[in-house]
């Protein structure tokens, strides 16, 4: 059977992930669903005889629900299937078959008892039918918009699900207040001439539908693997030290992010060795109070009351035994005294991103080569010298450059031009422009 790609429908196809060309339908392809299930009991043979005739059939987006294997098909994980739907009958794709659904059903709490049926294994005039209502489904989105914008209900269309033989349509819409529909599903029902079904969903779920980017350069967790929509509050961001901005901490669905409980348990444990971040300690001085924690480092910053620019980080284990001498009626030692300077950590640049004279270190190399290359003392070469060793030149002109026992070190030698030295290290012209 075809899924709506160049392949095969069956769960052995590899569009959308290996193949170059990719799918021409991803939404009806059941290999390129987002939130895609992995079957790891595939491989492990049931210990018992009875198979369970429950499957999981998915839909467009990541709407899926269970259906009954009343007559025995092959099914397998790709497969289209003509199910049962009211009115009329739908179509999806087989997401997860064998021990898996049950475990599935039991997480999700549906019942056994009267359970919608499976048809057929899905014909080429069921997938005819159902693509060209998934064709049509973009144009009906526009054009219910403008019947909306029209009627000035404050809703927004976010998305139109065709039903598989094109009896039924559902409208996904978000809404802030309660809307009135009855003479917008009049209008919707004159033009479109097919059953109306509206159903609102949240911003959350909005954004999980029409899917995007990040800020983190990764696709929406919403619309690629996360199922449940779990409450986030600002205590959240509190636990975790982040500055409460809303416009860093909403995400596109205009709700806080999800990702800020996926640390949140980790910083709730580092956290209950703290002691509140309330805590005052009377000390010699004054008292001071508590303006930062830092839960990676395990210290807190305490600062005076009349001296509030002034920071004193001290230990959790140091402030848990102040804490315990102020309750015994104590005075502590001034914060002064009990601060302990970090000793600094110098990091070895090792790629020198930060020398400004990386680049001129090769050219003042390069020029040293140069200067031993070129003849003494700027002379031009003889022709009829002889040529020089590898070693070191000729030896005869070796010898006659070693100066003589009687002859006296300071005499120059004669038809010898003087040397001229250059500084080893010349002075750095100083660039105001730097």
């Amino acid at each position: 059977m075809s899924c709506g790609c160049k392949t095969s429908g069956d769960s052995s196809h590899s569009c959308g992930t290996k193949s170059a060309n990719g799918c021409e339908n991803v939404n009806t392809c059941g290999n390129s669903y987002k939130l895609s299930v992995f079957d790891w009991l595939s491989n492990v043979s049931n210990p018992t005889k009875k198979q369970t005739d429950f499957v999981e059939v998915r839909f467009k987006n990541d709407r899926k629900f269970f259906y009954k294997n009343v007559n025995g098909l092959p099914l397998h994980m790709g497969s289209v299937v003509t199910v049962e739907s009211s009115p009329g009958h739908d179509i999806g794709v087989v997401s997860l078959t064998g021990e898996l659904v049950k475990i599935q059903m039991k997480k999700k709490n549906v019942s056994e008892e009267n359970p919608l049926k499976i048809y057929r294994l899905a014909n080429q005039k069921d997938i005819e039918v159902w693509q060209d209502s998934r064709a049509k489904e973009e144009p009906v989105k526009i054009q219910a918009r403008k019947i909306s914008h029209a009627l000035n209900l404050d809703m927004k269309i976010t998305d139109v699900e065709f039903q598989g033989d094109g009896a039924k349509v559902t409208f996904y819409y978000t809404a802030d207040n309660r809307i009135d529909f009855r003479q917008l599903i009049k209008e919707f029902a004159a033009t479109f001439r097919t059953k109306i079904d509206m159903k609102q969903i949240g911003f959350r779920q909005e954004a999980a539908k029409v899917g995007g980017i990040g800020s983190c350069g990764r696709e929406l967790c919403c619309s690629t693997w996360l199922t449940d929509f779990r409450s986030v509050n600002t205590n959240a961001a509190r636990y975790q030290q982040l500055s409460i901005n809303p416009q860093k901490l909403a995400g596109q669905c205009g709700k806080l992010k999800c990702c800020l409980n996926y640390e949140l348990d980790s910083y709730l444990d580092a956290l209950s060795d703290f002691p509140s971040s309330s805590t005052t300690i009377d000390t010699v001085n004054g008292k001071a109070f508590c303006i930062k924690i830092d839960v990676f480092k395990k210290r807190m910053w305490f600062a005076y009351a009349d001296r509030s620019m002034a920071w004193y980080d001290l230990d959790v284990q140091e402030v848990k035994k102040l804490i315990a001498q102020n309750k015994k009626g104590e005075k502590t030692q001034p914060l002064e005294e009990l601060k302990t300077n970090d000793i600094p950590v110098k990091s070895v640049d090792l790629i020198q991103e930060n020398n400004m004279d990386r680049f001129e270190r090769k050219n003042k190399n390069s020029g040293k080569n140069q200067n031993r290359k070129k003849p003494n003392n700027g002379q031009k070469p003889n022709p009829n010298q002889k040529p020089e060793n590898k070693a070191g030149g000729n030896q005869t002109e070796q010898r006659k450059n070693v100066p003589e026992k009687n002859q006296p070190q300071n005499a120059k030698p004669q038809n010898q031009q003087p040397k001229k030295f250059k500084k080893k290290f010349p002075p750095k012209k100083r660039d105001d422009n730097a």
